[in-house]
């Protein structure tokens, strides 16, 4: 895709070129879904980049005021969180982590994530628990704690 004077046209959010097979006209997709996608397929959840898209960001924010019970932090500070995903029919979906694999209040935290995620995201919301072991090194601040490793 070029403009008038033959040079290519630039993306003007990520300042690069748009390749020529971009230019062919394809129906708009759904907000929040790929083109390309098939029901049930997860929904683009962020850009190519990496980053984290406004949706996710959002949800990210709401679940800082989750908070673990015996540790006083929340399931953010923490890095409990581990995954938030997006699909298409609309549903999220929250990975994440405990403390302990055998902690009390599981249940409990798993409501509040989804109450909180479906305060940003007025959709059907699952949390599923991750069996991976938590440590303080998944933290985005370790010194949280009020300890220094």
């Amino acid at each position: 895709m070029s403009d008038e004077t033959g040079k290519p046209s630039v993306n003007p959010h990520t300042g690069r070129p748009i390749p020529e097979e971009a230019a062919v006209s394809a129906p708009a997709p759904r907000p929040g879904a790929p083109a390309n996608a098939a029901p049930g397929a997860p929904a683009a959840s962020a850009p190519a980049t990496g980053a984290p898209s406004q949706q996710e960001m959002a949800i990210r924010a709401a679940l800082e005021t989750v908070m673990d019970p015996e540790i006083n932090l929340s399931v953010i500070d923490l890095g409990l969180i581990r995954e938030i995903k997006f699909f298409d029919p609309p549903k999220t979906l929250v990975r994440m982590m405990l403390t302990t694999p055998f902690c009390p209040y599981a249940p409990q935290l798993m409501a509040d994530v989804k109450q909180a995620t479906m305060s940003v995201l007025p959709q059907e919301c699952e949390v599923e628990i991750l069996t991976d072991p938590w440590s303080p090194d998944l933290m985005p601040d370790p010194g949280l704690l009020g300890y220094s490793f």
